[in-house]
């Protein structure tokens, strides 16, 4: 089976291959010796959180200083 790397770098997998992967919406990417290996995983609402901390560059000291800024009395 063949999958075609588009101009956006998309790819659309194979119904064959995604068949038995239903309820799966993200996958795992690593490479491995020249290869492309995808790993179903399934997001909790945590993880989701967490990956958008990080991405934004947000750590734990800065949440600890918002909850102290939060927690001040008025």
């Amino acid at each position: 089976m063949l999958a075609k790397l588009t101009s956006k770098n998309q790819l659309t997998l194979p119904k064959a291959v995604v068949s038995d992967l239903q309820g799966y919406e993200y996958f795992e990417v690593t490479k491995e010796t020249g290869r492309i290996v995808l790993t179903p995983v399934r997001l909790t609402r945590v993880e989701t959180v967490r990956a958008k901390l990080t991405e934004l560059g947000v750590d734990e000291n800065d949440v600890a200083e918002a909850v102290t800024w939060a927690r001040r009395p008025e």
